[in-house]
């Protein structure tokens, strides 16, 4: 028997749709029943991140269903999960895409600190695409966006964001722990917030660098002073080595 979620005949107009890509946000034609697809424009593979195998809970043929999957799924699951954040981020801005952008930016290097300092990349990449999620919400209430008041905002709409995709309740309370006081670090903290931490702190220092609003020994002085991980410091330093206004 085939499942009647794979068989076409029982497909809605909603069955064939269109994702932004994560990496470029060109748009990428998906089939309900794809589990990744490659985008065209960049090169950049994903899983389809409407993928939704809840049904296993109760599905009579969940075991022959799910045994069929290709192993690059359920190997994926957490890259699942990052990519289905980022589009909810993108769709939460809108069309701020200076938000979008600096949110991106964020997740890029928190990519390259993980590598090395061996924290745990659903965490960080999922807070790394949420840590500003709260700003708008603070902006309707002060007409600013204070450091603080996006940290107070930020955590429900996180929470109610990876509760919704079905994270894991762990992962959910960190990344939220994270977003809350991003820009505050306390006396110790995990290997995940440092890496966040730097990563937002080196693209903080690129657009205030950029807009001439700090000069490069201030720059300096923030990553002497402020990095929390070594290799946020490293790579701050081969950001800004050599940059002259």
């Amino acid at each position: 028997m085939k499942c009647p979620g794979q068989d076409t005949r029982y497909w809605k107009p909603d069955a064939v749709f269109e994702v932004a890509c994560p990496q470029c946000g060109k748009d990428v034609e998906f089939f309900k029943d794809d589990t990744a697809r490659r985008c065209k424009h960049c090169g950049y593979r994903f899983v389809n991140p409407k993928m939704d195998f809840g049904c296993a809970s109760y599905c009579p043929y969940a075991e022959q269903c799910l045994g069929d999957l290709p192993p690059e799924l359920l190997a994926q699951q957490e890259d699942l999960l990052r990519d289905r954040v980022a589009i909810e981020m993108k769709r939460h801005f809108g069309q701020d895409f200076k938000r979008i952008a600096h949110a991106a930016n964020v997740a890029r290097y928190v990519e390259k600190i993980v590598r090395e300092e061996k924290g745990n990349p659903a965490v960080v990449l999922c807070a790394a695409f949420l840590h500003d999620i709260g700003i708008r919400e603070a902006e309707k209430k002060d007409n600013i966006a204070a450091a603080r008041d996006h940290e107070k905002e930020g955590p429900p709409l996180a929470r109610e964001i990876l509760t919704r995709l079905g994270a894991k309740e762990t992962l959910i309370e960190e990344v939220c722990d994270i977003i809350g006081h991003h820009h505050r670090p306390r006396d110790r903290e995990t290997v995940n917030f440092g890496i966040v931490y730097d990563a937002d702190l080196i693209v903080n220092l690129e657009e205030r660098y950029r807009d001439g609003k700090i000069d490069r020994k201030s720059v300096e002085s923030f990553v002497e002073k402020r990095m929390l991980t070594e290799t946020g410091r490293r790579l701050a330093r081969e950001t800004f080595l050599g940059k002259e206004k």
